[in-house]
């Protein structure tokens, strides 16, 4: 029997690139649609993946793409014109005839969100319900556990773990088991279609339980670091976040804060769509300490400790010339995820849950299944 054709977009990103190689070893022939040819595609194309090069808002070029594909992983580049890409690939999809889209948006995606990139996150979810003929299936992950182990070299080095999120906690999944999750909707998509999966980590963890994790993958004490908005905003920049993704962060911070991240987590979804348990934190840690630019060497220790020193001396961006000069809109009464009664009613969030405020002791929440149909 031959298998369907499967695009994955994204395909040299954090899940992407999970995605192809996930696909590859079972046996699916995948097409990476790629933005340029580089060191990254070639590694695809090593693999066995067929590389498709297209801007994600080119529509002919992504019809080019999309040519004798049965199924797609659609991960959205973050960047202002997230619109515009979706709507060439749901246009170009439905011209194509997919028989199903795997479609990777944001825990935090809600209608009046400050955030753009938030914003536009929950417009690509309805557009693909709404694309006919196309099944569909979400994933919507949080914060990843990449994000807080871009700091893991300053555990390894200066044994410190800087932590801007204040009492709030996670349950981080790593890119693997969020490619995982895909790749499983991607193979059975009459049982996955209309439902939307929140992967998790398999518990809510804090600054200190982060913080004594990643001690014990690094093999000595980490310290937790109390550490200013503005200065990560600044050292962010320095190791190449760009501005789209900063001027999302910026707001994703309060989100944490007030506890968006822990409402309804941990989810059962990584278990429920794979069959393998979320991989914990510690194990996610082990895996970072050990690439190259985190090993213990003489090299490794000065750029880290230069870094370190350097950081609140370098510029950071503008956000609001940035904001004004690209006239973005605007909500007329922005809303933090927790705010929203939107979000709260499409996570399920009872509406006497409160978010969580920095020290106070939380209550345990019981691990939740979010493979539930899609009503928009």
């Amino acid at each position: 029997m031959i298998k369907p054709r499967i695009i994955v977009t994204g395909a040299t990103g954090k899940t992407g690139s999970v995605v192809v190689s996930e696909l590859l070893k079972a046996g699916y022939p995948v097409r990476a649609m790629v933005h340029q040819e580089d060191g990254r595609s070639a590694r695809l194309k090593a693999q066995g993946a067929e590389v498709a090069v297209a801007d994600m808002s080119d529509v002919e070029r992504v019809a080019d793409a999309l040519k004798d594909v049965q199924r797609a992983y659609y991960c959205p580049p973050f960047d202002p014109y997230m619109i515009q890409g979706a709507l060439a690939f749901a246009v170009a999809a439905k011209e194509a005839r997919l028989e199903h889209i795997v479609v990777m948006t944001q825990w935090l995606a809600s209608p009046s969100h400050p955030a753009l990139m938030t914003r536009q996150h929950w417009l690509v979810d309805r557009l693909f319900s709404m694309t006919p003929g196309v099944g569909h299936t979400i994933v919507r992950p949080g914060f990843f556990a990449d994000a807080y182990l871009v700091t893991i070299g300053s555990a390894i080095h200066l044994g410190v773990f800087p932590w801007i999120f204040g009492g709030s906690r996670n349950a981080p999944p790593s890119n693997e088991d969020i490619a995982r999750v895909a790749v499983a909707a991607l193979i059975d998509p009459a049982r996955q279609a209309g439902k939307n999966y929140r992967p998790t980590g398999p518990e809510l963890l804090g600054a200190e339980d982060m913080a004594k994790a990643v001690g014990r993958a690094v093999g000595r004490s980490v310290k937790v670091v109390p550490t200013p908005a503005w200065l990560f905003m600044k050292a962010a920049r320095m190791i190449g976040y760009l501005i789209d993704v900063l001027s999302g962060i910026r707001y994703y911070i309060d989100d944490h804060k007030r506890g968006a991240f822990e409402l309804g987590a941990p989810t059962t979804d990584v278990l429920d769509v794979t069959g393998r348990p979320p991989e914990d934190f510690e194990t996610i840690a082990r895996r970072y300490a050990a690439l190259p630019g985190n090993q213990r060497t003489l090299g490794n220790w000065f750029r880290e400790f230069a870094q370190f020193m350097i950081a609140p001396l370098s510029p950071g961006f503008k956000f609001d010339r940035y904001d004004r000069e690209l006239r973005r809109p605007f909500p007329s009464k922005p809303q933090f995820a927790t705010e929203s009664k939107v979000w709260r009613r499409e996570h399920a969030i009872a509406n006497t849950a409160k978010p969580a405020v920095p020290g106070r002791d939380h209550l345990p929440i019981p691990a939740t299944s979010r493979g539930q149909r899609l009503e928009f």
